[in-house]
């Protein structure tokens, strides 16, 4: 079972540990230094927390001197250096290095993979479907020839987003499995993937199964309808009509869960215009989505209160014999590493 937070402070620590963590304190050693980069990347993971714009998560922090003292901000900056920051941390090899820290380096024994669609801008649903005339009871259709398209491999166990691709739809699902799912086996041990039948092709079950060792499970229904009798080109297409593993497809929609959390929690609808603007929008939606989750594991829910965690040191403090910290925290990260003492 997974939620997201709702404490902006718990987000704005998280957040801050895991960019001290990864990204240097500064962009260049003759910067003005008036900002480290842990900082500014907090206020980007807080606009897409608080759906707002540049000009609304400047006007916020400025009201919240307690939400500021979490990541220790003294001077708020201007929107324009958050606007610019945003295009500076989020590069491709960056924005996965930051993604690829708010998930622990483990085995994942069930990962499911698709793809959904945005909104390319806050309109009205009146004007996306109204009558033609008062006259008439026919109604005049909008259809969408192009929006922004977010596919991930996400954890079917605590819904945590393992990689992250961004491109524009309509498109197909078939051609894109294996650029969703390299970031993610670069860094985490995949036991078992599940697809749906928009991800069916013999290559993607050879790129899966013979160069990482994933076991896949995606309805083999591509192509033509053949006899049953008939046997389908490729290997592993036939393994699915045969040998279908029904019981773990039936946790393929926790990937579903995924978008709505992140459709609930943050928006449909994009802010940005440009078409790099939004797939860097959707990658904060993706990095604040993976820090926003906190666990509920009943055998820690109930006796959380001040009991001692041990929690991984990549999120911060001193490191002892162990590699490990123990901290008094009412919240926790990382779940999969969590125990009591």
């Amino acid at each position: 079972m997974s939620t997201t937070t709702k404490s902006p402070k718990k987000v704005a620590r998280a957040a801050y540990k895991i960019a001290t963590s990864t990204l240097p304190q500064y962009a260049h050693r003759y910067s003005p230094q008036k900002f480290t980069q842990p900082q500014l990347f907090v206020c980007l993971v807080l606009k897409i927390f608080f759906k707002t714009d540049y000009r609304g998560i400047a006007a916020i922090l400025n009201d919240s001197p307690d939400l500021r003292k979490c990541f220790n901000l003294k001077t708020v900056p201007h929107f324009t250096t958050l606007q610019k920051t945003s295009k500076r941390l989020l590069s491709l090899k960056l924005a996965h290095k930051l993604l690829r820290n708010t998930v622990d380096d483990s085995t994942i024994d069930l990962a499911a993979v698709d793809s959904t669609g945005l909104e390319a801008g806050h309109i009205s649903h009146y004007f996306v479907r109204r009558k033609r005339a008062k006259e008439l009871e026919t109604y005049e259709n909008t259809q969408y020839k192009r929006f922004p398209k977010l596919a991930v491999v996400c954890d079917c166990k605590n819904h945590l987003i393992l990689s992250v691709i961004t491109t524009r739809g309509p498109s197909v699902d078939v051609n894109q499995f294996c650029k969703t799912l390299q970031p993610a086996v670069g860094h985490c041990a995949i036991k078992h993937l599940l697809a749906d039948a928009g991800y069916d092709s013999e290559k993607n079950h050879q790129y899966a199964r013979d160069v990482h060792h994933i076991k896949t499970t995606i309805p083999a229904r591509h192509g033509r309808p053949t006899l049953t009798e008939k046997p389908l080109r490729g290997k592993y297409r036939e393994q699915m009509r045969t040998n279908f593993d029904k019981e773990a497809y039936g946790q393929r929609w926790q990937v579903e869960t995924v978008f709505s959390m992140i459709k609930r929690n943050f928006g449909s609808a994009l802010r940005a215009r440009t078409y790099w603007s939004q797939n860097r929008e959707m990658m904060w939606l993706a990095i604040t989505h993976n820090i926003a989750i906190i666990l509920l594991i009943k055998e820690l829910f109930y006796r959380a209160g001040q009991t001692p965690y041990i929690l991984p040191f990549a999120l911060g403090a001193s490191e002892d014999k162990s590699g490990y910290c123990s901290l008094p925290v009412t919240y926790f990260f990382r779940p999969r590493r969590v125990c009591l003492l």
